[in-house]
């Protein structure tokens, strides 16, 4: 008789049977958002973490992105690096996670659905503070 508890080697780690649900990823965004470095803390206070299944069309298009399933993160709002001191008001800054790309990423890959969430995470936050890509794999080596 078989082992019914052991996963076959071709599914990723953590693997429960069921796609974890937005609130799930939420919960793993949010822990992943409390490991950034205390340094960058006080300026992420006010950025806003969400979860939505898929970018619409209009994001997609705006950014020329063909397939829903290529975009897992979006920062919106302006870069720290791009605000003058004086300035108040308007919307929060949000960092939205694509829970369907991030799924499809994470059986793709293999990668723990923690570590990917977290990576797409950081390289969002990265956006808000202006960093380019390297700067966002160092600010990833430090969380």
């Amino acid at each position: 008789m078989s082992d019914k508890t052991s996963l076959p080697p071709d599914l990723p780690a953590g693997w429960t049977g069921t796609a974890p649900d937005a609130d799930a990823l939420f919960a793993m965004a949010e822990a992943a958002f409390e490991t950034m470095p205390d340094v960058f803390k006080p300026h992420i206070k006010g950025v806003v973490i969400a979860i939505e299944e898929f970018a619409d069309d209009e994001i997609l298009a705006a950014l020329e992105i063909e397939h829903p399933h290529d975009l897992t993160g979006l920062y919106e709002g302006r870069p720290l690096t791009e605000r003058s001191v004086g300035e108040s008001g308007g919307m929060p800054d949000r960092v939205t996670l694509y829970r369907i790309p991030i799924l499809v990423e994470w059986i793709e890959t293999g990668e723990k659905l923690e570590w990917l969430v977290r990576h797409v995470l950081i390289h969002e936050i990265g956006h808000h503070f202006g960093f380019s890509d390297d700067d966002m794999h160092a600010l990833e080596a430090m969380a």
